[in-house]
């Protein structure tokens, strides 16, 4: 859709009737993700891909139909073994194509152009498109119910950078797809130890982007750390400032310190707990919590900049191998994230899921 905003910003200037047709799943070697958009006007103009070329003919004449009937539609386009001559993907993958016509919102559009941190939702089939930031939405189902439960998973979607069909939460009959635009949390994991490996199957497993980082180059390879998006061999305090300068994080990013070793750890942390980031967590035992604590108030920060630490880092499971504390860590980014109360739900009362706003984007 980002690719052509511009274009429909025109048509909607213009007062030009088109049809959108959006990508809303893909299987196997898919030439095209999910969120891949094509738009076809009244008078046969057409922007963007759905598939690169394989389909676009079809999908082209499905939106023609919706402009015709005014109908949404949902079609799926795979190969088939028993038809060569069948419209498909020769790649050998399935798509799934949600076709609506009427205009996208201009307000979405401009999000969209401007970079912000902003979600499309949209009940499939049929149903109008609403437009979602992390405090705010424009639209509406026709049904304040089904608006909070729809708003509620798309600022799901957009906290995690995520796009894709999900089934509105007490309601299996009901789907939604949810295209954001924006990209995946950080999780920014200092120090490179067994426990680092575990917490970054973890938060690879939840969608994050992960950064291993160690001031020992020895410890710091790829071959470690397999499911690290990156692992960089500098000192931690650097690298996060560096980082913080280049706005490459948002009140998303957990940063976890796993050196528990002062001359690392304290003055990472001094850096860590003046960003405005969702979670600083450090690995300690609670005497090296006490000791840390002090070796902080030297440093100049204040109570308020140390209540933000969490230390002993990560919730009490009686965790004790690596898996296990790491789960324990990623528990708890979780319920910091979608201000759950950490406690068995059988002990609570209300409402299971949390649907307070997503964190503020930053980058």
């Amino acid at each position: 859709m980002r690719e052509i905003a511009a274009r429909l910003r025109a048509w909607n200037g213009a007062g030009t009737a088109y049809a959108v047709a959006t990508v809303v799943s893909a299987r196997g070697s898919a030439p095209r993700p999910p969120g891949a958009a094509m738009a076809v006007s009244a008078d046969g103009e057409a922007a963007g891909s759905v598939s690169g070329g394989c389909v676009e003919g079809a999908v082209y004449e499905l939106c023609r139909e919706a402009l015709r009937t005014g109908e949404p539609a949902r079609e799926s386009f795979g190969y088939s073994d028993d038809d060569a001559f069948a419209v498909g993907l020769t790649c050998g993958g399935t798509v799934e194509v949600h076709v609506r016509p009427g205009p996208v919102p201009d307000a979405g559009l401009a999000a969209v152009s401007r970079g912000e941190h902003v979600a499309f939702a949209q009940v499939v089939p049929g149903g109008d498109l609403l437009v979602v930031w992390p405090d705010r939405h424009h639209g509406t189902t026709g049904r304040a119910d089904l608006d909070t439960a729809v708003v509620g998973e798309a600022r799901a979607m957009l906290d995690g950078g995520r796009t894709g069909m999900r089934t509105v939460r007490c309601r299996d009959d009901l789907s939604v797809f949810v295209q954001s635009f924006s990209s995946p949390p950080r999780l920014l994991v200092y120090g490179a130890i067994d426990h680092a490996a575990a917490l970054a199957r973890q938060g690879s497993f939840l969608g994050h982007r992960v950064t291993v980082c160690d001031a020992r180059p020895v410890f710091a390879t790829p071959a470690r750390f397999p499911d690290a998006d990156e692992v960089v061999a500098d000192w931690p305090h650097r690298h996060l400032a560096a980082e913080a300068e280049r706005g490459a994080l948002d009140g998303r990013t957990a940063v976890c310190v796993l050196t528990h070793d002062a001359k690392f750890d304290v003055p990472l942390l001094a850096v860590a707990l003046r960003l405005p980031v969702a979670y600083v967590g450090a690995m300690g035992s609670r005497r090296t919590h006490r000791d840390r604590l002090a070796r902080l108030r030297e440093a100049g920060l204040s109570d308020g900049e140390l209540a933000r630490l969490r230390s002993p880092i990560g919730l009490d499971l009686g965790a004790r191998t690596p898996e296990e504390t790491a789960v324990a860590i990623a528990a708890e980014i979780v319920a910091a994230r979608r201000g759950g109360s950490a406690l068995p739900l059988g002990r609570t009362g209300g409402p299971i899921h949390h649907d307070r706003p997503a964190a503020a984007h930053v980058a």
